[in-house]
């Protein structure tokens, strides 16, 4: 007799949520945004043809109907955590997840993320390769590619995921050797710049009204990342984009000095093949990424 199952990720976002009492903690544990697991929740309810939560402004309850399938549904969830705890390691099928992002976002975002998402997830392998090429100039197909945006592309669905400002970021041991109590002292430093992003600046000493500032000398690297390590190290201030420098700033290895004013920066993007977007374990990937991505914009805030 063939079994009728409801949507396995649907079913375990409602166990968590049901569990927790919040969407807002289910989506913490499952590394996923809020808006995927009330996603979830709502397709199980249309699977289900039932209400399993009553909503009240930023609460939810469990509905009586859905407080007797709790009852059920969440033991087995914990039998079946315990039965892979003995014996899944050994009939795990991974799934490999291909993604396709910039070497710097890469390098200064993503990975230092990636084990979380490891951790919650797994049995899904994550292969990472490295390119700054257009979305529609890439000669592979990728399960999800990571550029700036919001763009259109032919054959593509896309989803912002993170937003970023730039302002100047250098070491803390620079600051104790020439401080920087205004912006008019960037003329007793080195300024870093990149070959690629020339404008960066001068857009910013425009906004802070010192367009005819002169720098004690000026510093160019063909990578950006290669300008961020050389703020770490000491040998002058850079454009940090708050998003990639968000790490440094928490540990201490860099400092921003001026608060403002901030350059505004495009933001990065998800772009999924079409056919591709109601994949699980992309829409699972996707959805952590923009999990993490409001976290980021916390810690960076103003």
């Amino acid at each position: 007799m063939k079994r009728t199952l409801p949507p396995l990720n649907a079913l375990r976002a409602f166990e968590a949520a049901g569990r927790l009492g919040s969407f807002k903690e289910a989506a913490a544990e499952l590394h996923v945004t809020h808006g995927a697991v009330s996603q979830h929740v709502r397709l199980l309810e249309e699977w289900l043809g039932a209400s399993l939560f009553e909503r009240h402004n930023r609460r939810v309850v469990l509905t009586p109907a859905a407080v007797a399938y709790l009852a059920e549904v969440g033991p087995l969830f914990e039998q079946l955590s315990q039965a892979t705890a003995r014996y899944g390691l050994l009939e795990t099928v991974s799934r490999t997840l291909s993604v396709n992002a910039p070497a710097t976002f890469t390098l200064r975002w993503l990975v230092p993320r990636l084990a979380k998402f490891r951790a919650g997830h797994p049995d899904v392998d994550v292969k990472v390769e490295t390119s700054n090429e257009s979305v529609e100039s890439l000669k592979e197909t990728y399960d999800v590619v990571i550029r700036g945006g919001p763009d259109t592309f032919y054959g593509y669905t896309m989803r912002l995921f993170l937003s970023e400002e730039r302002l100047p970021v250098c070491s803390p041991a620079l600051l104790q050797r020439l401080p920087l109590r205004t912006p008019d002292d960037l003329r007793q430093h080195t300024l870093l710049h990149t070959s690629s992003l020339p404008r960066l600046w001068p857009d910013w000493l425009a906004k802070a009204q010192i367009s005819a500032l002169r720098p004690a000398a000026t510093l160019t690297f063909d990578h950006f990342y290669l300008t961020l390590q050389a703020a770490i190290d000491g040998i002058g201030i850079a454009m940090g984009p708050t998003a990639l420098v968000s790490n440094d700033l928490a540990a201490g290895r860099l400092v921003a000095p001026f608060a403002s004013p901030r350059l505004p920066s495009r933001s990065y993007c998800t772009y999924v093949p079409d056919g591709r977007s109601a994949d699980d374990v992309i829409v699972l990937f996707r959805s952590w990424l923009e999990h993490e991505g409001m976290r980021s914009r916390t810690e960076t805030a103003p």
